[in-house]
């Protein structure tokens, strides 16, 4: 029988009478969403970073409430993304850029806007159903104003009034779109979505904020992971950190929140698992006409096309963050990889492995941002006097089994004491920690207090946004970013 770990209640805080020690390795979001779970319930964390923050994996930007931009994913998939996103918001408020996503196909396309008609009718319910089951899930507005339809005339109507100057409901976000984007390029109904967006920036500075206050959580930032060993009960964790010293940590429950580097682990500890990896980049332009206060815009296309969709996620002060889903722009020759029977880490080029890092040059960064800009201004051509406006965001991501258009995944197992948590969307994250604690307590008697599953974080619930934004742009000085995308949008 197995020894059990007890947690005890002293105050609003739970300690160990035995101390059970989790190792997290990475600290994007999988690993600090992971941390800040475990430590604000009183489990002792050790979490390692190779880098000297957390959270600059990918480039986060959207809150996928319904995953209304992939028009190729399942309806199961879609529904699950609107909970893990509801779950996103409650615990990472003042993460989110609280405005409407419009969802537009143009008539070059072959897609037509009923393909997703009925998935939204679907996902409205889904949303008034789980509003139903606690009030605290409305965080998306009114589940009736999940989804507005716009027809011709509608655009027609829009486009003659003036530009507010601080939108609240649908028709007048869209008052802008009506302005600028040409009506007849496009097939109707229109639909504005209550999809948010996420700033990353925000989202690294609430994890940073939480953990460094933690009394259960040790962060090793800096120091990169070289050997997982098998123990007793446990693993040890060599690591190298900045010096070049080597520091070893034994622990009782391992986790690989490693992102695209995750085969990597788990080659280390000889447990095979298919995946993709693909490597993307988004882009900051700087719009400074810009009229008005912006939705978030999609334009479908097929990806990987010269037509793939296209982003405009709109930032304070004019900054704008582009993805085109081509070959040419957010997607690149070679970028998409998979593992095989020799090991669990599909290769990427190591030109990408070198700009996930950083390590972009600006000819390439001009080139992008350019492309991306003319890819937009295809639909908008109002944008083609946008400007570069700074690095890319970049990164990989990893996709779990055998299906590289997956896009809602969480956590998996391999034995007792070992986890991986591999998202897809950042909004997976809180669902893989919970999946983890779930395990703590079926296998190791890792008892956890009545509510622990409520998506809170408990550590960060009584920062303010202003603290988080304070810290959010020191981060974006320190990785080298326009201040604005560390600013609440839309502006106040």
């Amino acid at each position: 029988m197995k020894e059990k770990t007890e947690l005890c209640v002293e105050g609003s805080a739970l300690t160990l009478n035995k101390p059970f020690t989790v190792g997290i390795v990475g600290g994007g979001v999988a690993g600090s969403t992971a941390a800040l779970k475990l430590s604000g319930l009183g489990i002792n964390t050790v979490l390692f970073e190779a880098g000297e923050s957390l959270v600059s994996g990918p480039p986060i930007c959207h809150l996928h409430a319904g995953g209304n931009l992939y028009r190729e994913i399942s309806e199961q998939q879609c529904v699950t993304l609107l909970e893990q996103s509801i779950a996103t918001v409650r615990a990472y408020p003042h993460s989110v850029n609280r405005r409407p996503t419009v969802i537009a196909i143009p008539t070059s396309d072959p897609g037509e806007p009923e393909a997703i008609l009925n998935r939204l009718d679907v996902l409205t319910a889904h949303y008034k159903a789980l509003v139903d089951q606690d009030q605290n899930n409305a965080v998306l507005g009114p589940p009736d104003d999940y989804y507005t339809l716009f027809s011709r005339e509608d655009m027609a109507a829009l486009a003659q009034l003036p530009l507010p100057e601080s939108p609240k409901t649908p028709q007048e976000w869209m008052i802008p779109v009506a302005h600028h984007l040409p009506h007849d390029n496009f097939k109707y109904p229109i639909v504005v979505v209550q999809e948010y967006g996420l700033s990353v920036f925000r989202l690294a500075a609430t994890a940073a904020l939480g953990l460094e206050e933690s009394s259960h959580c040790e962060m090793k930032l800096g120091h990169k992971v070289i050997d997982l060993v098998k123990e007793h009960e446990g693993w040890t964790i060599h690591a190298q950190n900045v010096d070049g010293e080597v520091v070893s940590q034994r622990v009782d429950y391992l986790i690989n929140a490693a992102g695209f580097r995750t085969g990597k682990l788990d080659d280390m500890v000889s447990s095979p698992r298919k995946r993709w990896v693909e490597y993307k980049a988004a882009y900051v332009a700087h719009w400074p006409s810009k009229p008005g206060q912006w939705p978030e815009v999609i334009i479908h296309g097929e990806r990987g096309t010269p037509q793939g969709m296209a982003q405009l996620t709109p930032y304070p002060q004019g900054f704008i963050q582009l993805h085109g889903m081509t070959q040419e722009i957010t997607l690149f020759e070679g970028g998409l990889v998979k593992s095989d029977a020799e090991t669990a880490y599909p290769p990427l080029p190591e030109s990408m492995v070198v700009k996930a890092d950083g390590g972009w040059e600006w000819p390439e960064i001009r080139e992008r941002t350019s492309r991306a800009i003319s890819h937009f201004a295809n639909w908008l051509p109002a944008f083609e006097q946008a400007e570069v406006g700074g690095k890319p965001l970049c990164g990989a991501q990893q996709i779990p089994g055998d299906d590289p258009s997956l896009r809602a995944a969480d956590a998996s197992f391999e034995g007792e004491r070992y986890a991986r948590v591999e998202l897809v969307k950042a909004s997976s994250a809180l669902q893989a920690a919970e999946r983890i604690l779930e395990q703590l307590e079926a296998l190791h008697g890792v008892k956890l207090p009545a509510g622990w599953n409520i998506p809170t974080l408990s550590l960060t619930e009584s920062l303010t946004e202003a603290q988080v934004v304070e810290k959010a742009k020191t981060l974006t000085v320190l990785r080298g970013y326009p201040e604005a995308l560390a600013i609440p949008f839309p502006e106040k």
